[in-house]
C-alpha cells in the first residue's frame, strides 16, 4: 500500500515555506529602545547615526543622539546637537535645560545658567541651578533651590553630592543609606558611602562598605583606587614602600615608552605616599612629593621639597641630577651647572638628558665653548644631531655667534637640503657685528670665511666680498 502525503518527503519546498524560513533566518536588528534599556549608548548612537545617514531617522532622533552623547560623556557632541536643535522653530522647550547640562559638564557655568533660564521650570532645571549656585558660591540662591528639592531619588542624590562637595560627609551618608534601603540594587551608592567614610577617616568602615561593591564590580577603577587608599591609611610604612616602587616603575616605563597613562599613574602613587599623614614629614615622603610635582612639571614645588632634604643627599648622583634639572627648568643655570658637575655616574653622564641640560647650562652661563666640546666628544647619532640643534639655537639666542655658526655649519653638512644656511648666515653676520663692537677678536673673521664657503648658496660671495673689503680697509689678513 502507498500512503498519501500532504507534502513530499523529498523534493522542492513550496515558495511559501522558503519565504518563511528566510524571515526566521534573517538577522534581527536591535531596536533603539533595546539599546537604551541595556544602557548601550554607543550602540544606540551608532544606530541613530546610521539611520540619519540613510535618511531613515527615528522620531526625535536628534534628541536621542544628544542624549546618547551626553551619557557617553561626549559633552561637546551633546552640546552641538542640542544647540542645533535650539535653532529650529519647532524646538521643544526642554532642549534648553539639556543644553545647559552639557554646558555645565564642559565647565561653561555662565553659559549653562543662561541656557537653563530659557527652559520651563522642572526638577532637572532646579537641580542644575542648585549645582550652579554652589559653583558660583551664591548661598542665597543655593538655599532657594534647596527648598525646591523633593523627596525623590534624583533630587536626593543631587543634595547628597552638594553635601559631599561642601564637606558635609555625614549628611551625605545619611541620604545615601536611606536611598540604599529603598533601592538595594543601587550598588554604586556604596562607593559614595565608602568615599564619605574615607573622608571622615573611618578607613576600616570604608573598606567594609567597599568590599560589598567590589564583589559585584571587581574591575571598578574608582573602587580599586579607594581600596588602595584605605589600605595605605590602615597599614604601616611598608605599604608606602609598595606604592613607591609602583610609582618608580610606572614613571620609568612611562618615560621609556612615552606613555602619559603610566606617568599619570606614577604621579598618583607618589602623591598618595607624599600626601599621607604618616609619610608627609619623612624623607621618602618628601621625595615622593618632589617626584609628583616633577611629573607635573611644577618645578617651584619640586624645589621646595628637594631643598628640605638636600642635606641628606649631597653625594647622591640621582638626587643631584634631578635637583639640577629642577634648577635649570626655573632658569637657575649657574646653580644647575654646579649640580650637574657633581654627578659621577658614567651612566648618567652619557645620558642625552644629562648632556643636553648641561650644554644648555654652559650656553646660558656664556660658556658655549664647553657645550661645543660636549658635542665633539659624542659619536654620530640621533642624539648628537639633537644636541647640535640645541647648541646652534641656544648659542644664537644668547649671542654666542661663533659656536652658533660652527653648529649650523655642521648641521648643514649633515642635512644639506635643509634651511640651516639661514641660521649660519645670521650667526656669521652676528660675529661680524661683535667684531665691529670690539666684543670679538678680529682674528675670528679668518674662520668665518671658510664656514661661509662650505655653503653653495649664491649669497655667499656677496657676504665674503663685504667682509674682505672691511678686512682690507682695517688691515686684517684673510686667507
Amino acid at each position: 500500500m502507498i500512503l498519501s502525503r500532504v507534502k513530499p518527503a523529498v523534493g522542492a519546498e513550496t515558495q511559501e515555506s522558503i519565504n518563511e524560513k528566510k524571515k526566521k533566518n534573517k538577522t534581527k536588528v536591535p531596536r533603539l529602545e533595546e539599546y537604551l534599556q541595556q544602557r548601550d549608548y554607543l550602540g544606540a548612537l551608532t544606530l541613530l547615526e546610521f539611520q540619519r545617514s540613510i535618511g531613515e531617522k527615528e522620531e526625535h532622533a536628534d534628541l536621542w543622539i544628544g542624549y546618547c552623547a551626553f551619557h557617553l560623556s561626549d559633552y561637546k557632541r551633546a552640546m552641538e546637537e542640542y544647540k542645533a536643535l535650539t535653532m529650529k522653530p519647532d524646538c521643544p522647550a526642554d532642549v534648553w535645560v539639556y543644553l545647559a547640562c552639557a554646558l555645565f559638564f564642559l565647565g561653561l557655568y555662565k553659559e549653562a545658567e543662561e541656557a537653563a533660564s530659557k527652559s520651563p521650570t522642572s526638577p532637572l532645571q532646579n537641580r542644575l541651578l542648585f549645582h550652579l549656585a554652589h559653583k558660583f558660591n551664591d548661598e542665597k540662591k543655593l538655599m532657594g533651590f534647596h527648598q525646591n528639592l523633593e523627596d525623590v531619588t534624583e533630587d536626593q542624590l543631587s543634595l547628597a553630592s552638594i553635601h559631599y562637595m561642601r564637606s558635609h560627609y555625614q549628611e551625605a551618608i545619611d541620604i545615601y543609606k536611606r536611598l540604599l534601603l529603598q533601592n538595594r540594587d543601587f550598588l554604586a551608592l556604596k562607593v559614595y558611602v565608602a568615599l564619605c567614610y574615607y573622608k571622615l577617616d573611618y578607613y576600616d568602615v570604608s573598606q567594609e562598605v567597599l568590599a560589598v561593591y567590589l564583589q559585584s564590580m571587581p574591575d571598578s577603577t574608582i573602587a580599586l583606587n579607594l581600596k588602595a587608599c584605605n589600605h595605605f591609611r590602615l597599614y604601616n610604612g611598608k605599604a608606602a614602600e609598595e606604592y613607591i616602587l609602583k610609582g618608580v616603575v610606572n614613571a620609568a616605563l612611562g618615560q621609556e615608552i612615552g606613555s602619559r597613562d603610566h606617568l599619570k599613574i606614577a604621579q598618583q602613587f607618589f602623591q598618595l605616599v607624599g600626601g599621607s599623614a604618616s609619610e608627609c614629614d619623612t624623607i621618602p615622603g618628601r621625595q615622593c612629593m618632589a617626584s609628583c610635582f616633577f611629573l607635573l612639571r611644577q618645578f617651584e614645588d619640586v624645589l621646595i621639597y628637594l631643598n628640605s632634604v638636600k642635606g641628606y643627599f649631597y653625594n647622591d648622583d640621582t638626587f643631584n641630577f634631578n635637583y639640577a634639572q629642577a634648577k635649570a627648568a626655573l632658569g637657575n643655570y649657574k646653580e644647575a651647572e654646579e649640580l650637574f658637575l657633581l654627578v659621577q655616574s658614567e651612566k648618567i653622564k652619557n645620558d642625552y638628558i644629562y648632556l643636553s641640560w648641561l650644554a644648555r647650562c654652559y650656553i646660558m652661563n656664556q660658556r658655549g665653548r664647553l657645550a661645543w666640546e660636549l658635542y665633539l666628544k659624542m659619536g654620530t647619532s640621533s642624539d648628537s644631531f639633537s644636541l647640535l640643534q640645541l647648541i646652534a639655537n641656544d648659542c644664537y639666542k644668547m649671542g654666542q655667534f661663533y659656536y652658533a655658526a660652527k653648529a649650523f655649519d655642521a648641521l648643514e653638512k649633515l642635512d644639506p637640503g635643509s634651511n640651516y644656511w639661514e641660521g649660519k648666515r645670521g650667526a656669521c653676520v652676528g660675529i661680524f657685528q661683535l667684531i665691529l663692537a670690539n666684543k670679538e677678536s678680529r682674528e675670528t673673521l679668518k674662520e668665518v670665511v671658510p664656514l661661509l664657503r662650505n655653503s653653495g648658496n649664491p649669497q655667499v660671495e656677496y657676504i665674503i666680498r663685504a667682509l674682505r673689503k672691511w678686512a682690507k680697509d682695517n688691515r686684517v689678513l684673510l686667507s
